[in-house]
């Protein structure tokens, strides 16, 4: 089966960022949220009647999938083309539509915070409502935090030049990030930060990953006081904002938002710790499969090719059929979506200057489909990455005939569905190793994921810890910022690495991503609660179908606490849950420096 490698945008909106539909469907949203603002204010809670509640919900639902078709469709048109000036004027336009929105939301949340609690339960018990009642909470909650409205409307007006502006900003620059490379034939090329990255971390030679580490390292040292200021500002005005709202604890957001307990996430992290010495010892192994005593930064996601071992490698096609078979194993479900995402041509694939780094998933709520961006290069690892953005997009596809606001989860339970399906992949590739060296490299290949989530993302939560710390007192230089990103990356590998990436908080786009703070430590619970999944779906073989769906469809109307209670009967705030996943990837490990042992003799 031949699949196309570029996604299909015309089906959203015709004519990409010239497109009139787009422009249309901008307009009438602007109607709407007018509409919207009349029926809020409006409106008195206390004496209306339900079906006026009833009214503006569905009216903010209309709203809600609006933004996150245009959203996403200029989303798309940016990460696909990082030149496409139109888009970001197009980009600009719809930015400013966001304050009169949150002016709306902001009068809604206030009202229903002013509602006394006996009358709120006795609203919430009603059959209209009972269904939304863990979601409409929250925002209740929230809104006993909020300000006046004109002082909420203000701040969500600077937004717009202030947090949003400092994050596009950074996109502004990676975009003209060039990496010099000399290809095959011997001829220089530039390489978008993108490729330069995936040649750098994945290629096979060692004199590349180090000969591109170097540039890498050297491309984003030459901007390091841009994008210092960048990160200063953007987390400053997070900073400002949080405190004009009372709250001292940069972590109350993040945690608020994931609808986690601190007591979870320090439970998750000690654990983890207390198991790190294997994981050294394994990256040791590696970097004396490669020649050295020590692992060096750019080799930690190399492939180990050893005797005669050639390294598997699938095209686009073959990607697309692995997946849709292995998924058929554990979901038919998921392997017909599967096969519906890649008939439809849902994603951007292909491998050419001019995109945006990295991968995602992105929803389409009006149309009820996703489209996936990434930049594919035939290792096992990109159908990984495939198979792990697909999972995003089933998480969505079971809920779109849900209430927009149930549709809401947060990114760590959003990152259990993608790891879920990562490992299916995963576990699959390393069951078809047909030698005694295929399967080493499967095993590191499996590995790698655990790496990132246990010591890479471990660092980034050190680091961040770090620098919000700074960030309270004041400016932080550009020196300081790269200190204490070497310091928290030999903290999380425990010191077990030859060389550390200074200048990773400037590469790593997540630091700059305006949407919620502490981006990155809901993948690691993404990881090892969709460990404790996979578990238990291959305990319950044929019947695990209905579950899954029934756990991802809960995944925005509860805390991830009562999820996981409900679901898999476990207690989030104990090592227990979090052990039995590490103990998964040890026992990975073991089997690794088992076969790999007369290979260093």
């Amino acid at each position: 089966m031949k699949y196309a490698i570029n996604w299909d945008l015309d089906s959203i909106f015709p004519g990409g960022s010239n497109s009139q539909e787009l422009q249309n469907r901008m307009v009438e949203l602007d109607n709407q949220i007018k509409e919207y603002q009349d029926k809020v204010t409006d409106w008195n809670p206390e004496s209306d009647s339900i079906d006026k509640f009833v009214e503006i919900l569905d009216l903010q639902e209309v709203i809600s999938k609006g933004f996150g078709q245009c959203g996403s469709f200029i989303g798309a048109l940016l990460s696909s083309d990082i030149n496409d000036d139109k888009a970001k004027l197009v980009y600009g336009d719809f930015s400013k539509k966001y304050p009169a929105v949150q002016l709306a939301q902001t009068i809604f949340s206030k009202k229903l915070s002013e509602i006394d609690d006996e009358k709120w339960t006795e609203l919430m018990s009603t059959t209209e409502l009972v269904n939304l009642s863990f979601r409409l909470s929250e925002i209740r909650r929230d809104g006993k935090e909020l300000l006046s409205e004109a002082e909420e409307n203000i701040i969500s007006t600077l937004n717009l030049d202030g947090l949003n502006a400092w994050s596009s900003h950074y996109d502004t620059i990676v975009a003209s990030i060039e990496i010099p490379y000399i290809n095959e034939e011997g001829k220089e090329v530039s390489l978008s930060a993108g490729q330069a990255f995936n040649k750098m971390m994945g290629d096979a030679d060692a004199s590349v990953r180090a000969d591109l580490f170097e540039k890498w390292e050297k491309a984003w040292s030459d901007k390091v006081d841009i994008f210092a200021d960048t990160l200063n500002h953007l987390d400053g005005f997070r900073l400002s904002t949080q405190k004009l709202h009372g709250v001292d604890d940069y972590l109350k957001q993040p945690l608020e938002y994931n609808r986690l307990k601190e007591e979870t996430v320090d439970a998750m992290w000690s654990t983890i710790q207390a198991n790190k010495q294997p994981i050294v010892d394994y990256l040791t192994r590696k970097a004396q499969l490669f020649g050295k005593d020590k692992m060096e930064w750019q080799d930690q996601d190399a492939p180990i090719v050893l005797g005669d071992m050639e390294e598997r490698t699938y095209t686009f096609d073959q990607a697309a059929e692995f997946i849709i078979e292995n998924f058929e194993k554990f979901s038919p479900k998921m392997s017909k979506f599967a096969q519906e995402a890649f008939d439809k041509s849902w994603i951007e694939a292909e491998d050419r200057p001019g995109k945006r780094p990295g991968g995602y998933c992105t929803g389409l709520p009006e149309t009820q489909e996703s489209r996936i961006f990434m930049t594919y290069s035939n290792s096992v690892n990109e159908v990984a990455t495939l198979a792990h953005e697909l999972g995003h997009a089933f998480h969505s596809s079971v809920m779109w005939n849900m209430p927009s606001l149930n549709q809401d989860y947060a990114m760590n339970v959003a990152e259990t569905a993608s790891t879920f399906a990562e490992l299916i992949v995963a576990d699959a590739t390393l069951k078809s190793a047909k030698t005694k060296e295929e399967k080493i490299n499967l095993l590191d290949v499996k590995m790698q994921n655990a790496i990132a989530m246990f010591m890479n993302i471990h660092a980034r939560y050190i680091f961040e810890n770090a620098f919000y710390q700074a960030r309270q007192k004041g400016l932080v230089s550009a020196d300081e910022i790269t200190s204490m990103m070497v310091e928290a990356q030999k903290e999380a590998y425990l010191d077990g690495l030859a060389t550390y990436h200074p200048h990773f908080w400037a590469a790593k786009l997540h630091f700059f991503i305006d949407d919620v703070p502490f981006y990155n430590f809901p993948y690691t619970f993404g990881y090892l609660f969709s460990m404790g999944i996979y578990a238990y779906a291959n305990k319950k073989g044929s019947n695990f179908e209905d579950e899954y769906i029934s756990l991802l469809r809960d995944t925005a109307s509860m805390t991830s606490e009562e999820l996981a209670e409900k679901h898999l009967q476990v207690d989030l705030t104990k090592p227990d849950f979090w052990q039995a996943g590490i103990d998964m990837v040890l026992a990975d490990i073991n089997e690794f420096m088992e076969l790999t042992e007369e290979y260093v003799k």
